[in-house]
């Protein structure tokens, strides 16, 4: 019986190790308490700027899929029903609700907020991970 799941193990593996690993870039929260998260970044084309993401305590979501094409992110973290947030000089246009922007210019004409947002070097990693903490 041990041997034939050795044996079935030995058999599976190889195909386990060749499934790639998914790119990504993922938020991990290292608070006690909520948060929301807005991203931007240029798709080659546009600036772009979505949101919001919740991300639990002590949780971690995934905010892009896929390859990253950009060495440079810029992120908004905003604590849920505390004061507290991660923000930065690089101004994006943002929405009350859930949004995806195109542009970063004119935000208040185009009847949305401007943010500060924080800059990420990924240094042209197609997968990155960032840890918001206090």
């Amino acid at each position: 019986m041990i041997r034939a799941r050795v044996l079935l193990l030995i058999a599976v593996l190889p195909f386990v190790a060749a499934v790639p690993v998914q790119a990504k870039f993922r938020l991990c929260n290292k608070t006690d308490h909520a948060l929301i998260a807005a991203i931007g970044y240029h798709n080659g084309r546009v600036w772009k700027s979505e949101g919001w993401w919740k991300v639990e305590p002590r949780g971690c979501t995934d905010i892009l899929r896929g390859a990253l094409n950009a060495r440079y992110y810029y992120l908004r973290g905003v604590h849920v029903g505390v004061d507290g947030a991660w923000d930065g000089n690089r101004f994006f246009c943002v929405a009350a609700d859930n949004f995806t922007i195109k542009g970063r210019e004119h935000c208040s004409k185009r009847g949305y907020a401007q943010a500060g947002f924080f800059e990420i070097d990924t240094h042209d990693m197609s997968t990155w991970v960032q840890n918001l903490s206090d």
